[in-house]
């Protein structure tokens, strides 16, 4: 913006610091954002099934996100499928995710959004 420009309009879109208030909130939600692809529609149309669960559709990405915890059952997610998915499968298909992710075993893989409750997970 030109200097006549912001004499014009009398504005500043920069605040002080005295302006600003920082506020602390915790959220308890998860989540993860997966490339489109057909492995990642189908666990998406899966996990919308549970009500706590909220799918959102992107042009490139579909994000599945929750409040808690997110459990991903590779078993159930395969019959939905139609054909196996795997851990490995399910983590390449992810782009990223929030919440504290951990693989309890080669059939399941949890997001949590309260960091407490991975502890039992932690050694």
């Amino acid at each position: 913006m030109s200097n006549v420009a912001r004499d014009a309009t009398n504005t500043n879109i920069f605040k002080s610091m005295k302006d600003i208030k920082f506020e602390q909130t915790i959220s308890h939600q998860c989540g993860v954002t997966m490339n489109d692809s057909v492995e990642a529609r189908a666990i998406a149309e899966f996990m919308n099934e549970d009500p706590k669960v909220t799918i959102t559709h992107n042009p490139a990405t579909i994000r599945i996100d929750g409040e808690g915890k997110l459990t991903f059952k590779m078993d159930e997610i395969s019959d939905f499928l139609g054909r196996e998915m795997t851990a490995e499968t399910f983590e390449v298909n992810t782009s990223t995710h929030y919440g504290r992710m951990v693989r309890v075993d080669d059939n399941t893989v949890v997001l949590f959004g309260n960091m407490d409750d991975v502890l039992e997970f932690v050694e």
